[in-house]
């Protein structure tokens, strides 16, 4: 079903490693000194929230905790959370088929990651994990998932009936439907919002494709 696309966009929590949970516990730890009813509104808000960068919901957190907003804040408590997350990150559990469909396929399309991960913290993570060679681009934060593709598209000659957005978030769909290119969500049990409102097209893993 992918092959007809030329140009394939990429998330990669939830959608290239199983590393969504990694993510809430981190926001957790990251303001373990907070009350436990701060600590929910927190893990509620990021689960509703997959796809949302940390600088955006870091801010929110510090308030909500009432801790000062400030650049020095946001600094410390972003880079306390890479520092978390990281290693976790490299150790999840593969997407079921995803590695194959990569290695199988960067040569005959086009690989575009859009992620919320800091770029540089991205990278190393590719580097790790041995994939950053399938990947034509790579865009992390602070760069917006939407104004990512639609610069990489503003590079290429392409129709836009030959791209796609894989994707397990609603700033994934936004991204996708923002530069009028297709969507494919892939569901799993952590994003049970989107899964339940969702018409179009689905997938659970990458083995059949």
């Amino acid at each position: 079903m992918l092959n007809r696309y030329s140009i394939i966009f990429w998330d990669f929590d939830g959608v290239i490693k199983e590393s969504n949970q990694v993510k809430t516990e981190a926001f957790v730890k990251l303001f373990q000194e907070s009350s436990d009813g701060v600590l929910r509104k927190i893990r509620n808000h990021h689960i509703q929230n997959e796809g949302m960068s940390r600088f955006d919901k870091i801010p929110i957190y510090l308030k909500w905790s009432g801790i000062k907003v400030s650049e020095k804040n946001i600094e410390i408590f972003s880079k306390t959370f890479g520092d978390i997350v990281v290693q976790s990150v490299i150790d999840s559990p593969w997407v079921e088929g995803v590695q194959r469909y990569l290695e199988l396929n960067s040569k005959k399309q086009k690989f575009v990651l859009v992620s919320a991960i800091p770029t540089q913290e991205l990278e190393y993570i590719l580097k790790k994990l041995n994939i950053k060679v399938f990947f034509e681009k790579i865009y992390g934060a602070p760069d917006k998932k939407n104004i990512a593709i639609n610069n990489f598209l503003k590079t290429v000659n392409v129709c836009l009936d030959d791209c796609i957005m894989i994707g397990d978030a609603m700033s994934d769909l936004n991204a996708a439907n923002s530069n009028n290119i297709d969507f494919l969500l892939r569901k799993h049990k952590f994003n049970k919002t989107i899964s339940k409102n969702f018409t179009g097209t689905y997938i659970e893993d990458f083995l059949l494709l």
